[in-house]
């Protein structure tokens, strides 16, 4: 388990580069993604790919990321365990944020659904409201017909 926790360890510096340069960590966080493979831990390639999403230029590109973090969750022949399924409410609506910025409402609306069908699955605490607070974000912006990049906070 050493390794894997040094490899978590990795993929947090390189995302908290994000922070001050979105490059430097779109950089580190690629390498890292090409270091770990497709038989690479779920969850490490779900971490990396969540947060390549969040330094990419484009709506386009920010989706191809979500989509693939999603990808790592749902690999066959993984077991959908507790860590993996506390990703999902997230998961999911970064999906629909990302919909919604390439103007794919319809899509944006059906991700948004699934991911309050995951809010069981979020405790109580500061991570599960920024979560509730962002689906209630993404869903005005969708209100608005809106494709603009929400603030980050």
């Amino acid at each position: 388990m050493h390794m894997a926790d040094d490899r978590m360890a990795d993929i947090y510096a390189a995302v908290r580069l994000g922070g001050g340069d979105p490059m430097a960590a779109r950089t580190a966080l690629t390498r890292l993604w090409d270091e770990i493979g497709e038989g690479g831990d779920p969850i490490h390639r779900c971490v990396i790919a969540h947060h390549l999403a969040d330094v990419q230029d484009s709506a386009d590109a920010a989706l191809l990321w979500d989509q693939r973090a999603l990808g790592a969750v749902f690999q066959p022949g993984v077991p959908l365990d507790e860590g993996l399924r506390g990703f999902l409410p997230s998961l999911y609506l970064n999906l629909a944020d990302s919909h919604r910025r390439v103007g794919d409402f319809e899509m944006a609306h059906m991700q948004l659904a699934i991911a309050r069908g995951h809010l069981d699955v979020l405790a109580d605490d500061a991570y599960g409201e920024v979560i509730r607070s962002g689906l209630g974000h993404v869903e005005a912006a969708l209100a608005a017909s809106s494709m603009e990049r929400l603030p980050t906070n």
